[in-house]
C-alpha cells in the first residue's frame, strides 16, 4: 500500500462518494480501485465548485473533495479556493506536490503555502507514514466551527512511498458547541423586550438544519425573518414571516421591517460587511450568534454575543423565550405581523407586475423568472445565481417553498462560479432539478464546463440571459464603450451546447418561455443536462430600497 492507497482508503472511510479531480495526481486511481468515481473538470476552478457546492447540499457532513495536478493543476484552482473561503464551505483539496527538496528552490509553487490565507488550514506532507495524522487533523478542521476549505498538499514521492502497517484511521464526527446559558437568558429579554425585533439568519442555519426551528421562535416571539445573501430561504421565502433575502437588491419587506427594527438577532451569520449582502444598518442593538468568537464586534458592534451552533442556539432560545413568556403567548401580535408582512408584500408584488407580466421583447429577465416559478415544482428545485446582474434578479423575486433550496454566494463575486456549484449540488441531490441561472459574461468564464455536466451525466439545468452586453457594467465604462464598444459580448450559446453534447433551446418570445421550461425539465429528468438561452433586454431595472447603512 503506497500513500495514495491511504489516503483513498480515509477519503472511503469518510463517505467520500466521487474525487472531483483534473490530472495528474495519483489519488485518482488509488480512489476509482476503491470505487471512488473520479469525475474530471475542464478546468480546475469549476472542479473546486463542484466539491464546494456538494459540501454546501451536505451541509458539512459529508465533503467534497478535489484533487489537482502539482504545479500547474494547483494553480489553476486558485480562484474556485478563494472563493470557496470567503463562503466558509468546508470542503478538501488535495494537490499533489512537487519534491521536497525543490520545495525552497525558486519558482517553485509551494501549494499548502500559497492557499494558507483562502484556507482554513492547510497542511504539507513530509513523510508516508504521518498521512493518517495529516488527514485526521484535516477533516478535524472541516467537521467543527465555521467551515473553509481545507488542503492536504502530498508530494508526488509521498504518495508513492510503501506505507508500513495497518492505518489507524477512525472517521471524524461533525461538533457543536452549544452556548451560554447565561446570554441565552439575556437574549431571550432583550428579544421579549424589544419591540420591533428581527431574526437575521445567515447560512449558519443551513449548516445547523435549523429551519424549522428557526421558523418554531420567529413565531414564538414573534417576529420576521431577514437572510442574508448565503442564508436566503433559511426558512421558505412563502412562509408569512419571511422577508426574502438580500444582496445589493432585496424585497420591500426587507427595506421597511429592517428599517424600523430596534433589536437584530442574528443567527448564523458572520454579520460581515460586503456589497452583495445585507450589512448591518446604525442604530440597531445588535445580539449576535454564531459559532467562530472572532465575528463578534469585527465589524458590527455587538450589545450581546452568543457563541454556539445555530440550532443548539435557537433551541435554547426557545425554551428560554417560552419560560421568560410564560402563559401570554401573543396569538394576536403574530397574526397582525403576518398581515403587515403580507400587506408589504402585496404591494410590492404589485409594484414589480409590469416587470414580472411584461410580454415585451427582448424579453424581460423577470418575465422569465415568473414562468420559472409557475412552471417548476419549486420544492423540488435547488437554484443558485450567477455573477452580476441574475444576482440581483433572481435572489429577491425567487420565492423558495422549501429551506434550504436556494444556494446564495457573493463575498467574492466571480463571474461563472454558479455553474460549478450546481453541479456540485446535483451530485448530493440527485432526484433534485437543479439550476444555475447564469448572465452571457458568465458563461463566457466557465461554460464549457457544461460539457462536464453531460460526459458525466450530471443533469442539470443551466440558464443563460443573453442581453449581449456587460450591462452592470453600464455606469463605470461610458468613455470606453462610447469609443471602442468595451461592454458588448455576444454569441449563440445553444449552439455552443449543442457542440459540448448539452440539448439547448434558445427562446425570444415569452409566448415560448413556459413551453421551453417544461421541455427542459423532461430532458434532465432522462439523466442529461440542458440549456436554455433566453434573449433578452439590458435590464437595469433593480428591486432597490434604500435603507441607509443596509
Amino acid at each position: 500500500m503506497n500513500g495514495a492507497d491511504v489516503v483513498a482508503e480515509i477519503l472511503r472511510r469518510e463517505g467520500t462518494e466521487f474525487l472531483s479531480a483534473y490530472p495528474r495526481n495519483p489519488l485518482i486511481e488509488s480512489c476509482a480501485a476503491l470505487n471512488i468515481r473520479p469525475i474530471f473538470c475542464r478546468q480546475e476552478r469549476v472542479g473546486v465548485g463542484l466539491a464546494d457546492g456538494y459540501s454546501r447540499i451536505k451541509r458539512g457532513k459529508k465533503n467534497g473533495v478535489f484533487a489537482a495536478q502539482a504545479g500547474p493543476g494547483i494553480e489553476n484552482a486558485f480562484p474556485g479556493v478563494a472563493q470557496a473561503y470567503t463562503e466558509n464551505v468546508p470542503m478538501l483539496m488535495i494537490p499533489a506536490g512537487l519534491p521536497l527538496s525543490k520545495h525552497y528552490v525558486k519558482p517553485t509553487f509551494r501549494a499548502a503555502d500559497v492557499y494558507r490565507p483562502v484556507t482554513k488550514w492547510a497542511g504539507l506532507a513530509h513523510n508516508v507514514q504521518e498521512l493518517p495524522d495529516l488527514m485526521r487533523r484535516a477533516y478535524q478542521a472541516l467537521r467543527s466551527g465555521k467551515g473553509g476549505p481545507v488542503m492536504v498538499e502530498v508530494p508526488n514521492e509521498i504518495f508513492e512511498a510503501e506505507f508500513k502497517g495497518e492505518i489507524d484511521y477512525t472517521p471524524v464526527p461533525v461538533q457543536r458547541a452549544a452556548p451560554d446559558p447565561t446570554a441565552i437568558k439575556e437574549a431571550a429579554r432583550m428579544l421579549l423586550a424589544a419591540k420591533n425585533p428581527i431574526l437575521w439568519a445567515g447560512q449558519g442555519v443551513h449548516y445547523a438544519e435549523a429551519s424549522d426551528q428557526l421558523a418554531a421562535l420567529a413565531e414564538l416571539l414573534p417576529a420576521p425573518v431577514a437572510a442574508t445573501n448565503p442564508g436566503k430561504s433559511a426558512i421558505p421565502d412563502s412562509h408569512p414571516l419571511a422577508l426574502g433575502g438580500s444582496t445589493r437588491s432585496r424585497s420591500k419587506m426587507f427595506a421597511e421591517f429592517m428599517a424600523k427594527a430596534d433589536v437584530v438577532m442574528a443567527i448564523g451569520s458572520s454579520v460581515t460587511k460586503t456589497n452583495f449582502g445585507p450589512n448591518m444598518p446604525p442604530g440597531k442593538t445588535l445580539i449576535h450568534s454564531t459559532n467562530d468568537p472572532s465575528d463578534i464586534n469585527k465589524e458590527s458592534r455587538a450589545a450581546l454575543s452568543v457563541v454556539g451552533d445555530a440550532a443548539l442556539v435557537i433551541e435554547a432560545l426557545i425554551a428560554e423565550v417560552e419560560k421568560q413568556k410564560g402563559a401570554a403567548r401573543g396569538g394576536n401580535a403574530l397574526a397582525s405581523l403576518k398581515e403587515e408582512i403580507a400587506s408589504v408584500k402585496k404591494a410590492w408584488l404589485a409594484e414589480w407586475a409590469k416587470h414580472l407580466d411584461s410580454d415585451e421583447t427582448p424579453m424581460n429577465q423577470y418575465r422569465v423568472i415568473r414562468d420559472l416559478m409557475r412552471t417548476m415544482d419549486r420544492g423540488n428545485v435547488i437554484i443558485t445565481h450567477d455573477s452580476g446582474s441574475p444576482r440581483e434578479q433572481l435572489l429577491p423575486f425567487w420565492e423558495t417553498t422549501k429551506a434550504g433550496s436556494y444556494m446564495g454566494w457573493g463575498k467574492s463575486t466571480q463571474l461563472g462560479y454558479g455553474l460549478g456549484i450546481t453541479m456540485g449540488a446535483k451530485l448530493a441531490e440527485p432526484k433534485k432539478l437543479c439550476v444555475n441561472v447564469m448572465g452571457d459574461a458568465a458563461i463566457g468564464m466557465t461554460g464549457m464546463d457544461i460539457e462536464t455536466a453531460s460526459r458525466n451525466k450530471i443533469a442539470i439545468l443551466t440558464i443563460v440571459f443573453n442581453n449581449g452586453v456587460m450591462g452592470a457594467e453600464r455606469d463605470v465604462l461610458k468613455i470606453s464603450d462610447e469609443k471602442y464598444g468595451t461592454m458588448t459580448v455576444g454569441g449563440n450559446y445553444t449552439k455552443v451546447a449543442e457542440g459540448l453534447n448539452v440539448p439547448a433551446v434558445r427562446v425570444d418570445k415569452p409566448a415560448n418561455i413556459v413551453g421551453a421550461i417544461k421541455e427542459a425539465v423532461t430532458v434532465t429528468e432522462t439523466g442529461s443536462p440542458f440549456l436554455l438561452e433566453f434573449v433578452v433586454k439590458e435590464g437595469h431595472d433593480f428591486s432597490r430600497y434604500n435603507v441607509p447603512g443596509l
